[in-house]
């Protein structure tokens, strides 16, 4: 599950499957520039999307991805009745032109689980910030998880189980403005995941100091200890948030 920030402050979820699909995901939102450099990670993946603003559309056509709008898959969307749109949008994967590759998604960005890193600090709680938005994590011995809280409001899934993370990746990144608005005229940000740059790993209750490093955009993003050690994960899904400079 990758977190980005778009227009006006807010933050936007963009989450990766692989092994396995749920039968149902949503709310499906809209495309934006950042997603297409963060899945070049992945190898010609399948990028579900409501739509885009005009002018990114081609740019996502010419993307090394497989867009799948509602306009190529129309059976495949329907909106519900529990939300007004466009927060209504869900898709059923199982409905799309979509083939597995068989590869982990963790593994395909270079990741392994394995034991924690030596040292570190324990942590109870760590809140990510965005302009207009905030994602906490909370760490559940019991469950051995990182429960997730967007906005303050426990982050829940359709039959009511709260969302956990066996890893969270906060990523210190550079967001710049791009040369796409939205409709009200809103500048989208684009997060720049090519380079390098600080990092915390949370896992087993416990916070890491880290480092990430990109060199393009072909490239995995390698996550080290500051004395150059990778960084494995623990058991569970992985969250990676993309966290303005200053703003974590």
């Amino acid at each position: 599950v990758y977190v980005e920030q778009v227009e006006a402050g807010l933050s936007r979820i963009l989450a990766v499957y692989s092994s396995a699909l749920p039968p149902v995901v949503g709310p499906v939102r809209s495309a934006r520039e950042t997603d297409l450099e963060l899945l070049r990670q992945f190898d010609r993946p399948t990028l579900a999307f409501s739509g885009a603003q005009s002018r990114l559309l081609p740019v996502i056509d010419r993307a090394p991805l497989d867009p799948v709008p509602p306009s190529k898959a129309p059976g495949a969307y329907f909106r519900g009745p529990d939300r007004p749109a466009p927060h209504n949008l869900y898709l059923r994967p199982e409905r799309i032109p979509f083939e597995a590759s068989g590869v982990n998604a963790v593994e395909e960005l270079g990741l392994k689980v394995g034991a924690p890193p030596p040292g570190g600090e324990p942590e109870d709680s760590r809140t990510v910030r965005y302009p207009s938005a905030s994602v906490t994590f909370t760490w559940s011995a019991e469950r051995e998880r990182w429960l997730v809280s967007l906005d303050g409001s426990p982050a829940r899934t359709a039959e009511g189980g709260r969302l956990g993370a066996g890893t969270v990746v906060v990523q210190d990144v550079t967001v710049r403005p791009s040369d796409f608005r939205d409709r009200s005229g809103n500048t989208s940000p684009f997060t720049e995941t090519v380079g390098s740059g600080s990092a915390v790993v949370l896992r087993d209750g416990r916070a890491y100091e880290a480092r990430w490093s990109r060199s393009a955009a072909d490239a995995d993003t390698v996550y080290t200890t500051p004395d150059g050690q990778r960084v494995d994960l623990a058991e569970g899904p992985l969250w990676i948030l993309y966290a303005p400079r200053g703003g974590a």
